[in-house]
């Protein structure tokens, strides 16, 4: 009889703390959430930009291009606006007055976006949506631009923008072609795939990068040690011979007199070496910002013996590659060779992949408008006929891609191997110079002491 009441009543204890506890346990989320709120109310407020003036190249439905300014508060919104109009954005960049002036712009390192590409993959692969997508990467990304870019593109499809036009508000981390990618990919619904893809591609295009810098690191250290040997023997070694050989009035020998006189000049006249060195840098930042002045320099990089060549191999391999995963991921032709025209990063190329595509809107294919410009090698050009042909471009454009990824390789090595023997002669003959003239002109002085 007494064991019923002390069993209810410790029932009614057990159910009175299960209450408190769920209570506190949603007093807690409650705050969470609200805390939340609040954090992604101060992030729009941060996000919150002025309107700006943007630049814009487009293409309409005929394929001809279109240019002008439109206002908004991002790139993105101007890709959507655009979209809106039945234009395909090729470019756009905000408008800015010469007062804002940039020698480098900041980029989100490619490794950042390939990891990033890899992981929205996955995560979109389990059916995971890809808001939660992006805010579990964000949570886990450590690079401070990648997480402001992750920031504002939460923001933006929160608002009801698309994937594609949230990353097109960031070029300084998603290139035009991706971009390009990402808005077929959204329509065909293959967006894990689609973003595979890239991620292959960044890491192809990260690893032929990282060859190429290994293979001119030591030429580069060699030419460095070299320029450094100079300026410590023209300016520390030679002025201190000057005034040795000053003290005896010896007569010097032809070439001590070329290096003496050449040491003070240089040690008389270096703010003027030192001008002339800051008059290039800033004569060559200024024409790279203007368009003639970087086709000229463009056309002068092809021009130059075994650098042009170099150049050519890599654009050659960008540019197919870029076609081939634009083409293979659904974007339509015309689109696709836009968008790889830009990402040429060369005004010569840029220029007549852009007259390739007028001819192929009319009707003139691929592979013939191609072999006018006289920029596409035969190899490549057969290639490309036999893709139209057979309607396998996209395939033949990777295999392409690929054959000269090889060559550029071999390329590099080859002139690594060059350049290495011609610092190390370079270098030799200018100490062994130094060498001579020293030793000529210490000789005629034991010669003159003999002979007094």
């Amino acid at each position: 009889m007494t064991d019923q009441p002390i069993s209810s009543g410790n029932d009614h204890s057990t159910k009175d703390k299960a209450h408190k506890a769920a209570a506190k346990a949603d007093a807690r989320l409650a705050k969470a959430v609200e805390k939340r709120k609040k954090a992604d109310s101060k992030r729009v407020k941060a996000h919150a930009l002025p309107m700006k003036r943007f630049k814009f190249v487009a293409l309409d439905d005929h394929g001809k291009t279109v240019t002008g300014v439109e206002k908004a508060t991002t790139s993105g919104a101007v890709h959507m606006a655009l979209m809106q109009r039945d234009l395909q954005p090729s470019e756009v960049s905000e408008k800015r007055s010469i007062l804002h002036f940039e020698i480098t712009k900041k980029m989100v390192p490619r490794k950042e976006v390939m990891n990033f590409s890899r992981q929205l993959a996955v995560f979109m692969r389990a059916g995971i949506p890809i808001m939660e997508s992006l805010e579990v990467i964000l949570e886990e990304t450590t690079g401070k631009m990648m997480r402001v870019v992750l920031i504002d593109m939460v923001d933006s499809l929160r608002n009801g923008d698309t994937f594609a036009a949230a990353a097109s508000a960031h070029p300084e981390a998603f290139p035009s072609y991706y971009v390009g990618i990402l808005e077929s990919a959204e329509l065909t619904g293959n967006l894990d795939d689609v973003l595979n893809q890239l991620a292959d591609y960044m890491d192809r295009d990260l690893k032929a990068r990282a060859k190429v810098t290994s293979a001119l690191i030591y030429p580069a250290v060699v030419a460095v040690m070299s320029v450094v040997t100079v300026v410590i023997l023209t300016v520390v070694v030679l002025p201190r011979f000057v005034v040795f050989f000053k003290t005896l009035n010896a007569k010097l020998p032809l070439p001590t007199r070329m290096m003496l006189n050449f040491s003070g000049y240089m040690t008389r006249w270096w703010y003027v070496l030192i001008a002339v060195i800051l008059i290039l840098v800033g004569g060559f930042i200024t024409m790279r910002r203007t368009k003639s002045g970087r086709a000229l320099l463009d056309s002068w990089i092809l021009r130059i013996p075994v650098v042009g060549d170099i150049t050519r191999t890599s654009i050659l391999e960008r540019t197919l590659r870029i076609l081939s995963s634009m083409l293979r991921a659904g974007v339509d032709l015309p689109r696709s060779m836009a968008v790889t025209a830009e990402a040429a990063n060369n005004d010569v190329y840029r220029h007549a992949l852009d007259t390739v595509r007028d001819a192929m809107m009319e009707g003139q294919g691929l592979a013939t408008p191609l072999a006018r410009t006289g920029l596409f090698p035969g190899a490549a050009r057969q290639m490309l006929r036999v893709g139209e042909e057979t309607g396998t471009l996209d395939q033949q454009l990777e295999v392409a891609a690929a054959y000269y990824g090889r060559e550029l390789e071999t390329k590099v090595d080859h002139a690594t191997s060059l350049f290495e023997p011609a610092i190390i002669v370079v270098m030799g003959v200018v100490v062994g110079f130094v060498a001579v003239a020293l030793i000529s002109a210490m000789y005629g002085i034991y010669n003159q002491v003999q002979v007094h």
